[in-house]
C-alpha cells in the first residue's frame, strides 16, 4: 500500500476500529484531513482515546488557579442575558418577548441582523486584559464563537460570517491575543460552535398564535432571499447551519440538553458540517497560537459521531510541543469518564468538585449570566467578591483553576457594578495570593460543616451555591514546599479559630508547628497546638477582605 493509500485508510478507518463499543465515527476525508493525518502521525500525540490518555497537564496550568474569560460577542448586544440567539425564536419566552419589543418579529428581524447592529465601538482589550492581570489573573480567555456561530476572527473557513467581514468589523482574538501577549498571560479561546446545527433549530419554526401565527421565522433563509437587504449577497445558511430536517423532540425546548452529546434522537450532522468545523478551528489554532481551548462540549467537540475532535486534540498537543519544545496545551471538556479525563482538563461549570481530585481540572463560572443581561446589573444581582473567592479557596484545595466570567455589556464596555466587583477581588488576590499561586493539594482539602453537607454535581457541574454556607469553622488548606496554607473561611467572631486537622493528635498532621502568620499582613500570630486542634488567635483588627484568612503555617 503506497503512503496516500496508508493515510486514507489511517484516517477512515482509525476510529471504528478502536472504538467498536462506541457509536462508529464518521470521519474527515477531504484533502485537507489527509494532510493533517500525516502531520499529526509526526508527532507524539496521534487523534486516539489511548494516544490522547498520555497527556499531562502542564505546570504552568496547574499552577496559574485563576484566570479571567470575556464571553463576549454579538448576544451581549441586546443585554438579555445567555442564549439569547436561540431564545428569540421560543414564541413566549422572555427573551422573545423582549425581541419582539426592541427589534421586531424574528421573521422580519433575526439573530443575524442582531449581528448587524453589533459594533463593539467602546471595546479595548488592552485596558481590560490589564486590568485583569492586575486583579491577580494568570491566564485569560476570549470566547472565539458560540453556538450563534459567528467566528469572532478571521476566519477562513467561515469567511463570511466573521467579525471582520459583519458587525463590528473586526478581528476580537487579535485584539485579545495581543493583549495577553503584552501582559504576559497565557492566552485561552472558548470554542461552542459544533452545536449550532441543533441549538440553532428554533430559528426553523414560527408563531402558533396571533398576528404572525404560521409565518416562518428567518432561519431557512437563503442567499436568495437577500436580495435589496443589508446581508445581499451572504447565505444566513452558512450562519444558521439550517438546512436540514429538525430533531426528534425539537419542539421541546429543553430536549437540547439530553442531545448535547448528539444522541437521543439529534438529526446528524453532515459530513460537510463537520469538515467545516474542523477546518475552522485548526485554522484557529493555527493563526492565533493560543495556549488552552476550552471545548464546551461534553467531550472532544462532535464525539462520538465524529472523531473530528480527537484528531484537532492530537494537532494541537503536537503543534504545541513543536512550538514551545515542550507541551503546553490545555484543552477542557465537560462530561468526562476516568479515562477521557487523562486525555483533557475535566471543566465543571458553575460548580466545584467535593474532594481533591487526582488530575488538575477547572471551574467556569461567571459574576452574572454568561452573556451580558442588564436586568441583573439593575437589581444589583452579580456574585459578591466573597462569593467568588470562596470559590476560588475551595477550588484550590481541591486541585482545580476557577475560570471567571465578567460579562461584558455588547459595547464591549464593564459596568461600574462589575469594575467594583473586580477591584475587590483584586484586593483580596494581591494580599493573599501566596496561598494561591503554585500550591498543591495537602492530604485533605478542608474541614468543618461546608464539608459535610455539600451538594452533589449535577450534569456537567451546577452545584454552585448549593450547599452549605461558610463560615469560620470551616477551613481549606493547601501546600507550598514545607508550608501549610490553612484558610479560615470567616473571621473568627470569638477572636480564635481551632483548626481540629492539626492538633497533635491528628492522623494528617505529626509536626509541631513553629509558626503561624495572616497571609494578608504578614503579622505574627500567637497560637497554641494541643491535641483536639490548633488554635489560632486573630488580631483584633480585621484586614481588608476578611471574608477568608489564609494562614501560613511552618
Amino acid at each position: 500500500m503506497n503512503r496516500r493509500k496508508l493515510l486514507k485508510s489511517l484516517a477512515i478507518g482509525l476510529p471504528t476500529l478502536l472504538f467498536t463499543d462506541r457509536l462508529s465515527a464518521l470521519t474527515l476525508q477531504n484533502k485537507h484531513a489527509e494532510d493533517f493525518v500525516a502531520k499529526v502521525f509526526e508527532g507524539p500525540f496521534s487523534p486516539t482515546w489511548e494516544s490522547l490518555a498520555n497527556y499531562k497537564t502542564p505546570e504552568w496550568f496547574r499552577d496559574a488557579k485563576f484566570g479571567m474569560w470575556a464571553h463576549w460577542g454579538p448576544q451581549c448586544q441586546p443585554e438579555a442575558g445567555d442564549w439569547y440567539a436561540r431564545e428569540m425564536y421560543m414564541e413566549g419566552n422572555r427573551k422573545y418577548k423582549y425581541h419582539v419589543e426592541k427589534y421586531g418579529h424574528p421573521s422580519q428581524f433575526g439573530f443575524k441582523d442582531v449581528i448587524n447592529t453589533w459594533k463593539a465601538e467602546q471595546w479595548n482589550p488592552e485596558a481590560l486584559v490589564s486590568l485583569y492581570k492586575k486583579v491577580g489573573a494568570k491566564y485569560f480567555m476570549a470566547l472565539a464563537n458560540h453556538h450563534d456561530n459567528l467566528d469572532l476572527y478571521d476566519s477562513k473557513y467561515q469567511k463570511n460570517w466573521n467579525s471582520l467581514k459583519v458587525g463590528p468589523k473586526k478581528d476580537i482574538i487579535k485584539g485579545w491575543a495581543e493583549a495577553a501577549k503584552k501582559n504576559n498571560l497565557p492566552f485561552a479561546v472558548s470554542v461552542h460552535a459544533a452545536h449550532t446545527w441543533s441549538w440553532m433549530e428554533t430559528a426553523q419554526r414560527s408563531d402558533k398564535q396571533g398576528a404572525f401565527a404560521g409565518i416562518p421565522y428567518d432561519g431557512k433563509l437563503t442567499r436568495q432571499d437577500g436580495k435589496g437587504k443589508w446581508w445581499d449577497g451572504l447565505d444566513p445558511q452558512e450562519l444558521y447551519e439550517q438546512n436540514h430536517a429538525l430533531s426528534n423532540n425539537s419542539e421541546n425546548n429543553g430536549a437540547i440538553h439530553s442531545q448535547w452529546n448528539w444522541g437521543n434522537g439529534v438529526t446528524p450532522p453532515t459530513q460537510a458540517y463537520i469538515e467545516k468545523f474542523f477546518n475552522r478551528t485548526i485554522d484557529l489554532i493555527d493563526k492565533y497560537k493560543p495556549d488552552m481551548i476550552y471545548f464546551d462540549d461534553s467531550q472532544f467537540p462532535l464525539w462520538p459521531v465524529s472523531d473530528a475532535g480527537l484528531k484537532i486534540a492530537s494537532h494541537f498537543y503536537n503543534k504545541s510541543i513543536k512550538d514551545n519544545g515542550k507541551l503546553k496545551a490545555v484543552i477542557t471538556g465537560k462530561i468526562l469518564n476516568e479515562q477521557e479525563r487523562k486525555a483533557m482538563v475535566w471543566d465543571i461549570e458553575r460548580g466545584q468538585s467535593n474532594d481533591i481530585e487526582p488530575l488538575p481540572w477547572q471551574t467556569d463560572t461567571c459574576i452574572g449570566d454568561w452573556h451580558y443581561d442588564r436586568s441583573i446589573y439593575e437589581r444589583k444581582g452579580y456574585k459578591t467578591p466573597k462569593m467568588i473567592i470562596h470559590t476560588l479557596v475551595d477550588v484550590v484545595s481541591k486541585n482545580g483553576n476557577l475560570m471567571l466570567n465578567i460579562p461584558l455589556r455588547g459595547d464591549g464596555s464593564m459596568d461600574e457594578l462589575e469594575r467594583e466587583i473586580v477591584e475587590q477581588i483584586g484586593v483580596w488576590i494581591n494580599a493573599n495570593g501566596e496561598s494561591v499561586f503554585g500550591t498543591r493539594p495537602w492530604k485533605i482539602f478542608g474541614e468543618g460543616p461546608a464539608q459535610q453537607q455539600a451538594a452533589a454535581l449535577t450534569a456537567q457541574g451546577f452545584n454552585e451555591g448549593k450547599g452549605k454556607a461558610f463560615t469560620s469553622e470551616d477551613v481549606r488548606f493547601c501546600t507550598k514546599g514545607d508550608v501549610l496554607f490553612a484558610t479560615v473561611m470567616a473571621w473568627p467572631a470569638n477572636g480564635s479559630s481551632l483548626i481540629k486537622s492539626l492538633g497533635t493528635n491528628s492522623e494528617h498532621y505529626q509536626k509541631k508547628v513553629r509558626s503561624v502568620k495572616l497571609v494578608a499582613t504578614g503579622a505574627e500570630l500567637k497560637f497554641e497546638q494541643k491535641a483536639d486542634g490548633l488554635e489560632v488567635f486573630f488580631p483584633a483588627q480585621a484586614p481588608e477582605a476578611s471574608y477568608a484568612n489564609a494562614l501560613k503555617i511552618v
